[in-house]
Parts: structure tokens; sequence; C-alpha cells
């Protein structure tokens, strides 16, 4: 009889040690390099090893926060704004990593065009842009900022703009540095810039990994599991970003290898990911109540009847990194 219990145990032992914890993360956009951790703690088992079972699941036009909210997924990965624009909404999420140390996005306009040399010269232009609100308030302030009159025309043509910009149909747009930028300088494009922290915008950092924040309270431990997991894979693929890379191509089925592959040293040479000895992910908590009070005292986030939200003077409870104590 005990012979049978031992060898009925020994049976159960392997599906024990491998049941995994499913887990759910929505995307903010399709599959990138600003993902790579994800990707890699996956495809290299550290998820796996922490217990869990995770499900990238598909980008989809309903944003990560509105997921996170209706219970559709465990943990959102959202830009800077789109964070803070659903928790000044009163989403009860919680920041919990910043991938990008620095800010990645610029304005951009063509290199040889030569009616453009300093951000003042953007006055009376022609932007193409995005759609949204931040746009306004980034090139009002930078133009400003420089002496300018912020007065420009736009046009919203969405990934349209680089090739319009190409063509010379417009004068400037935004870009990120590290995606759109790599792409348009193995395009041969000859561009320049400006940063947006050289023209009064505050440095931001920017995608966030953000759970609910009733998830956060009552299983601490999956979100630390979760979280050291990420760290890992982010950290690998810092320091092995052309085998990150590859794995980002496999995963994502892209064409353009060598876009994933610039995009990955842009990343990593440029000091995105990693900051010295900051650790990968940590939150600044001067410069993320920076870019939430700018956002707050330019207009850009609105209520439900569309009036701008005033500054809340404390945005500390925001972010929670206990995790990494864990």
């Amino acid at each position: 009889m005990i012979r049978q219990f031992l060898l009925t145990a020994c049976l159960l032992l392997p599906l024990q040690v491998l049941a995994q914890t499913p887990v759910t993360l929505a995307l903010d956009w399709t599959l990138n390099t600003n993902h790579i951790g994800l990707v890699v703690a996956r495809e290299k088992g550290f998820y796996a090893k922490a217990g869990l079972d995770v499900d990238i699941l598909p980008y989809s036009d309903t944003s990560p926060a509105a997921l996170l909210a209706a219970g559709k997924a465990d943990f959102g990965y959202l830009t800077s704004l789109g964070f803070v624009s659903a928790k000044a909404s009163g989403a009860d999420i919680t920041a919990l990593w910043a991938t990008m140390q620095h800010e990645t996005g610029r304005v951009v306009y063509n290199a040889d065009n030569p009616a453009i040399k300093r951000p003042a010269d953007l006055s009376g232009k022609t932007y193409a842009g995005f759609g949204s609100a931040w746009e306004a308030a980034l090139i009002e302030t930078m133009i400003r900022h420089d002496g300018g009159d912020p007065l420009w025309n736009t046009v919203t043509l969405g990934t349209g703009a680089y090739e319009a910009l190409a063509m010379g149909r417009v004068d400037f747009t935004l870009e990120v540095s590290t995606w759109e930028g790599v792409n348009s300088a193995l395009l041969g494009r000859r561009q320049a810039s400006f940063t947006y922290a050289d023209y009064g915008i505050p440095d931001q950092q920017n995608g966030f990994i953000a759970t609910r924040s009733d998830m956060l309270a009552a299983q601490p431990d999956r979100v630390a599991a979760f979280m050291h997991a990420t760290q890992q894979g982010y950290e690998w693929a810092a320091a092995h970003p052309d085998e990150a890379a590859e794995m980002l191509i496999a995963v994502g089925g892209f064409s353009n290898a060598k876009l994933v592959h610039g995009s990955m040293h842009a990343i990593v040479d440029g000091g995105y990911l990693r900051d010295g000895d900051t650790p990968v992910g940590q939150i600044d908590p001067v410069r993320f109540a920076a870019m939430a009070q700018f956002l707050f005292e330019k207009g850009v986030l609105k209520g439900p009847d569309g009036a701008p939200l005033a500054w809340p003077g404390e945005v500390s409870d925001w972010f929670d990194q206990r995790w990494m104590t864990k």
C-alpha cells in the first residue's frame, strides 16, 4: 500500500512542478523593440522558471488600460501618456516599471531644409501629426521656449507622416528615434532633429508596465514574480542585443531584420534601456512627477466633460516598485 502511494506521488510530482500560473499582458502597440524584454523572458524561459505561463495578447484597438480595468489582462504595457491619462481619468492602476530611461521621441525635419535651424523656425510651418493633444502641447512649448511664435499648420497623417516628410510635402513631424529614426537612416534619408528636453519638455521615462491596484494588493508575490522575470529579460536583452533581436524577429515575423537589429543597438548604445548604475526598469520619482505635472498644466489631460483636469499636487502613489526588494 505504501509502495503504491509513493508511486502515485512520484507520478503526480512532475505535474505539480510543471503547473504554471497563467498571466496575460496587453501591449500598447504591435510588437517592437520596446517590448524586447517581455519576448526574451518568455523565450528564454524566465517566466516559466518563475512559475508563470505568460500570454502576450495581440495588439488591439482597445487600450491596455481599458483591458486592465475590464479584467481582460493582468498587466499592461503603456506609454507614459497612456498611463498618466488613464490614471488621471480614474483608472485604478499602478505603474510598476519604466522601460526607457530617457525620452526616445524627437522632432524631425529634412536636413536640407534651409528654413529650419531651430525650434523657433517651426512657426508658420506645416506639421504632419497623429491627432493627440500631447503633440500640440509639446510643439507649442518648444517653439515658445526658443523664442518663436507658436503658430503652425497641422495635417493629421498618422504613420504616413514619415513618407510625407521625405517627399517634402510637410516641414516636420515627430518620431521615435530608436525605431522610425533608425528606419530613416537605413533608407538614406538626411534628417535633422530637436530633442524635447532641450526646449522646455521634461525628460520623461517611457514604456510603463502597470497592473490593477487591487491585484497588486491581493497578489504581491505574483506581481513580484512577473516583474523580476521581466527585469531579467530586459537585462539579458541589454547584454545580448543581437541575440535578443533575433528572438523578436522570429516571434514577430519581421521582414526587415536590419531595422530590428539597428533599433536594438540604438536602445542599448544610446543608454535608453540601461543608464549607468540605475537598475533596468527603475522609475525616477522626480521625472515621473515632472512629466505628469507638465501634462496636467498644459491641458493635455481632460475629464469626461472635456474640461482640463487640475494638477493633484502629488503623484507618488501612482507607482509602486516594492517588488524590486522582494
